[in-house]
């Protein structure tokens, strides 16, 4: 189960602000929630029974990131779906779409502004002893 989730640091949850519930004649599911790690993203899928067929989605934002479906596993009745890249910088939406019927999403998230990681500075790091921190006289 481990190899299913992305490499690096979950950087935050996406919940549905709606019952995000799809219906049409060849699949019915729910979309829990999407997971945003650094390398990619997990989206979390209720299934409307065990042993149903896997959902076939389609993400998208407001970039037109290509998100490619790099591995799914079914767990009884939910379906976890991992999809690269995870979001660019700036993202703002990401709507989850059902292929099947791809004129309405299914659930659209807002995606919280995520401060992009530095790179930590090395050189900084191996001084020693430290920089004295300069302060203000009190």
């Amino acid at each position: 189960m481990r190899e299913l989730i992305p490499s690096g640091s979950l950087r935050g949850m996406l919940l549905p602000p709606t019952y995000g519930s799809h219906v049409t004649d060849s699949t019915k599911f729910t979309v829990l929630s999407v997971e945003i790690w650094d390398t990619g993203l997990v989206v979390n899928i209720q299934m409307a029974s065990e042993g149903g067929p896997q959902p076939n989605i389609i993400l998208q934002d407001h970039f037109g990131t290509e998100y490619r479906l790099k591995n799914s596993a079914i767990l009884g009745s939910r379906n976890l779906q991992v999809f690269t890249p995870s979001v660019p910088p700036g993202t703002r939406s990401l709507t989850v779409r059902s292929a099947d019927d791809t004129d309405r999403p299914v659930v659209t998230f807002a995606v919280p502004l995520m401060a992009v990681k530095d790179e930590p500075d090395v050189a900084a790091a191996r001084r020693f002893p430290p920089e004295p921190e300069l302060r203000r006289p009190a």
